[in-house]
């Protein structure tokens, strides 16, 4: 070995997540890539300027990844009427009449986060919310964003009534006389939502710096941001990430999903190239195109082959959304796929993972194998034949490990409505492994926890890490061990992010990004993984995060 290294982490463990999951003690960094990974030897590399931190038998990672997330979406209700760590309807009441409040002068309440199995049936009221701020409209998306809470007023500013359609791809929720109740699900939130003010530019930049250092915080050193552009009540971050980036403000390494407008066709693609061409740079590149295929299975929007149940458990006449037409879709990703686009979709129910799986075959069947990595999020619902088809097709499932568990929305919202035969295909994670699909992971934040540890213990355990005690395993026969947890996390996220020939694992000649944690959480027992934490975490063998007590 020649030349000190600018950095060195060394008195391991170090996880390489390489292709035999070694393991090391050592790790030497120079400017900003892995120069060496070994044992003592590793320390002949350390030189008078070098920084040198001990690890001390904590373990040593590479940065992780979030496939699936939203980040200025959830740094701006960071900043607004924040309910996502409660689902006390009463807590909700005072925090809203608290916001508003303390915020006189701002003209829509917003913010959100709440969730669905506060209320009965999923669906609180405009009254609830008439009673504490009446003169001003109030627009609050839910947890997972695909329904909002709205009061009067805001329902008056939309000129929604008794007499107004529900839209092709939503529902406005109504009383036994056609009456809006005050909660409007997937394209109806749009109704109310395209009225609110856009956030200022500064505020757009501060909301996605706060996530980003929320993510650092976790140890997510790139993502996928599932949305870029316009949609619903979210504003394009494609602007925040080109000022954050011309500032020198970006510190992760992004792919952008520039969404795809389900109210338009193919005329839409060459707008879609251009702005690849427009935005795509080193930290940010918006290579993907994200088609959202269905809804949720909570609401009943999930697209599914068999009608749900209804409350006596017989069979209704809903069988969800598809979004885009199947054979339309069959085109769209055709021609995306010729395009060179990544195709990200959205895909809860049985029913979109086979259409979203059926586009993914014309594609190859039309265009040849091409390296476009398409992969299909969320995945609640997998027909078992439809498995086997990931491996073949060369499509990744992007999995959000955290809801694969028992808890009020999945008890009360969604088995009873899905049935024992369908309920018991949900989040086959294992099934997935077993057949040879790549695996991804992403966390959907602000819908759920980015903490990739709250992720992966759901995934080892199939028990939330919060779950009263006598819960039992939401069917444990899915279950993935540790190693292949975090390599989803981390290896399997960089290949969907065309970034594995740069990250993903500790490897010689691959960038330094590294997670120091509190410790190594395989030697412990499996029902601690989600108490393991972040100490550091390196970009480019930049230090982007330090926990005080690292």
């Amino acid at each position: 070995m020649s030349h000190t290294a600018d950095l060195v982490l060394t008195g391991g463990p170090v996880h390489t997540v390489d292709p035999a999951r070694s393991r090391a003690t050592s790790v030497a960094v120079r400017d900003g890539l892995i120069a060496a990974v070994g044992h003592d030897e590793v320390r002949e590399l350390i030189g008078p300027r070098t920084e040198v931190v001990d690890l001390a038998g904590r373990l040593l990672l590479p940065g992780f990844q979030d496939a699936h997330v939203h980040p200025q979406g959830a740094g701006l209700e960071l900043g607004l009427c924040h309910l996502a760590d409660t689902v006390d309807p009463g807590e909700y009441l005072r925090r809203i009449r608290t916001y508003a409040d303390q915020n006189p002068d701002v003209e829509w309440i917003t913010g959100g986060g709440w969730s669905l199995e506060a209320f009965p049936g999923g669906a609180p009221s405009a009254a609830a919310l008439d009673a504490i701020v009446p003169d001003r409209p109030v627009f609050l998306p839910n947890r997972d964003h695909h329904g909002a809470w709205v009061n009067s007023r805001a329902l008056e500013r939309a000129g929604i009534d008794s007499r107004t359609p529900d839209p092709a791809d939503g529902r406005i929720e109504r009383d036994t006389d056609g009456n809006p109740t005050g909660m409007l699900q997937e394209g109806a939130v749009h109704l109310v939502g395209r009225l609110v003010p856009d956030p200022t530019p500064q505020e757009q930049l501060t909301a996605l710096l706060r996530a980003q250092a929320v993510l650092h915080s976790y140890g997510v050193t790139a993502w996928q941001d599932a949305i870029v552009g316009t949609y619903a009540n979210m504003t394009d971050p494609a602007p925040t990430y080109r000022a954050a980036i011309d500032q020198d403000l970006l510190t992760a390494r992004v792919v952008g999903a520039l969404w795809w407008d389900r109210a338009r066709g193919a005329e839409q693609i060459p707008e879609l190239i251009a702005k690849r061409e427009e935005l795509s740079g080193t930290l940010f590149r918006a290579t993907t195109v994200k088609v959202m295929q269905d809804g949720i299975a909570e609401n009943h929007t999930a697209a599914m082959l068999d009608p749900y149940l209804t409350g006596c458990g017989c069979a209704s006449d809903n069988s969800g959304i598809s979004f885009v037409e199947p054979g339309d879709l069959k085109k769209y990703v055709t021609e995306l796929d010729a395009a060179g686009f990544q195709v990200h979709f959205h895909a809860l129910g049985d029913r979109a993972v086979r259409e979203a799986l059926d586009a993914v075959e014309s594609a190859r069947t039309a265009n040849g194998w091409r390296d476009t990595r398409h992969h299909l999020a969320h995945l609640q619902v997998v027909h078992p034949s439809d498995v086997p088809r990931f491996r073949a097709l060369g499509a990744s499932a992007n999995l959000q490990m955290l809801w694969a568990a028992h808890e009020p929305q999945m008890d009360e919202l969604t088995l009873p409505f899905l049935g024992a035969e369908r309920g018991a295909r949900q989040y086959p994670f294992g099934d997935l492994l077993r057949a040879g699909a790549t695996l991804a992971a992403g966390s959907d934040w602000p819908v759920s926890s980015p903490d990739p540890f709250q992720a992966i213990h759901v995934a080892v355990n199939r028990i939330a890490p919060e779950a009263p005690k006598g819960t039992p395993e939401f069917l444990p026969e899915q279950r993935l061990d540790l190693g292949t947890a975090i390599a989803a996390y981390t290896a399997g996220s960089a290949h969907v992010n065309h970034l594995d020939g740069l990250t993903g694992s500790i490897t010689v000649g691959r960038a330094a990004d590294l997670v120091v944690l509190d410790r190594d959480p395989f030697a412990g027992p499996p029902e601690e993984i989600a108490a393991t934490r972040v100490l550091q975490t390196f970009v480019a063998g930049r230090r982007v995060h330090a926990a005080r007590d690292a």
